[in-house]
C-alpha cells in the first residue's frame, strides 16, 4: 500500500493531482492534502473526489500512470 497526496494547487490545466509519498513531483507539505494509505490510484481518487467533488482530479503521470487521463 502507498500514502496519497491530492495537491491543493492546480495545475494551468484547472486539474489537482494524486501523487504517491514517494514520486519526485509529490507537492510541498503546505500544497498537500494526506489521502491515507490506498492499494491503488483509484482508490485514492475515488476518496479526493469524495473530499472535494468539484475540484477536477487526475492522478500523476509519473507516479499514478494509471489514473492519468491528461
Amino acid at each position: 500500500m502507498n500514502q496519497y497526496f491530492l495537491n491543493k494547487n492546480a495545475q494551468s490545466n484547472g486539474q489537482h493531482e494524486v501523487h504517491t509519498a514517494s514520486c519526485t513531483y509529490v507537492p510541498s507539505l503546505e500544497n498537500r492534502i494526506d489521502l491515507g494509505y490506498h492499494s491503488n490510484c483509484h482508490s485514492a481518487i475515488t476518496k479526493a473526489k469524495s473530499m472535494y467533488p468539484y475540484w477536477n482530479i487526475d492522478g500523476c503521470y509519473f507516479c499514478s500512470l494509471a489514473c492519468h487521463h491528461g
